[in-house]
C-alpha cells in the first residue's frame, strides 16, 4: 500500500514516515504544497495524508484539484484548526477524515486502516449488487453508477451511499449514520454538521444531473433513498 504524506513540518513528516513504514506501508513524503500536488496528480496512491497549512500551495487547493479530476483516493486531513467550520470546509472539499494536531499516532494508524479496508471492498452485508431505479452499485468492486454513468465517490461517500441503498425505502437518522457509517458512538459533540455536508455532496453527485430524485431529506428525522417521480 502506497501512502503520500504532504506535510511541511519535518519532524512530523519523518515521524509519520518512520511509523507508517514500520507498519508495512510504502511512504512518499512531500514537504511543500506544490511538490505534493504534483505527486498526487502524476502518481497513484492508496491514501493521502494531507496537511492544510503548506508553503507554495495550501492543502485545500490540492484536495480540490484531486477531487476535481475525479480521483477518489482516500484523504485524511491533518491540521491545527479545530472549529466546526474548519472541519466542514475540509469535508466539503472532499476529505474522508479529519485529524487535529497534536494527535496520537495509533489513532491516525487506525483511521488509515479503516479507510483502506473500505477501499479494499469491505461490505456491511451479504449483498454486493445493490440498486435503485437506474442507480447501481457493486459493493465488492467499490463501483457505483447512475444511468450508465460512473460516479466519482470518495470512500466515505461510497460507504454512505451503500448504507442508504441497503436501507432504501426506510428513513435513516443522523444517529444511525454516525454509529453505522462513521462508527462514532462516543463523542462530546454530534456529527450532524459533518453528516449533512456528506449528504449534500452525495446528493449533488447522484441526483443533480438526473430528472428523478432519489435522495430525500425527511425534516426533523433524517434521510431516505427512494424513487420519486419527476
Amino acid at each position: 500500500m502506497k501512502i503520500l504524506v504532504i506535510e511541511d513540518d519535518r519532524k512530523i513528516a519523518q515521524a509519520l514516515k518512520k511509523g507508517l513504514e514500520s507498519e508495512g506501508y510504502e511512504i512518499d513524503v512531500a514537504s511543500t504544497g506544490s511538490e505534493g500536488g504534483d505527486r498526487a496528480a502524476t502518481r497513484a496512491f492508496d491514501l493521502i495524508v494531507l496537511d492544510l497549512m503548506l508553503p507554495g500551495r495550501d492543502g485545500l487547493e490540492i484536495l480540490t484539484a484531486v477531487r476535481g479530476r475525479g480521483d477518489a483516493t482516500p484523504v485524511i486531513i491533518l491540521t491545527a484548526k479545530d472549529t466546526i467550520q474548519d472541519r466542514v470546509v475540509g469535508l466539503d472539499a472532499g476529505a474522508d477524515d479529519y485529524l487535529v494536531k497534536p494527535f496520537a499516532f495509533p489513532e491516525l494508524s487506525a483511521r488509515i486502516r479503516a479507510l483502506l479496508r473500505r477501499g479494499a471492498g469491505g461490505t456491511t452485508g451479504p449483498l454486493v449488487k445493490l440498486g435503485l431505479a437506474d442507480l447501481e452499485m457493486d459493493a465488492a468492486r467499490r463501483e457505483a453508477s447512475r444511468g450508465g454513468r460512473a460516479l466519482a465517490l470518495t470512500a466515505r461517500e461510497f460507504d454512505l451511499l451503500e448504507y442508504l441503498l441497503r436501507n432504501q425505502g426506510r428513513v435513516v437518522t443522523r444517529e444511525m449514520l454516525a454509529a453505522d457509517v462513521w462508527k462514532e458512538t462516543r463523542r462530546a459533540t454530534p456529527l450532524d454538521n459533518v453528516i449533512d455536508v456528506h449528504i449534500a455532496r452525495l446528493r449533488k453527485k447522484i441526483d443533480e444531473p438526473f430528472a428523478v430524485r432519489l435522495l430525500h431529506t425527511v425534516r426533523g428525522v433524517g434521510f431516505i433513498l427512494r424513487e420519486e417521480s419527476a
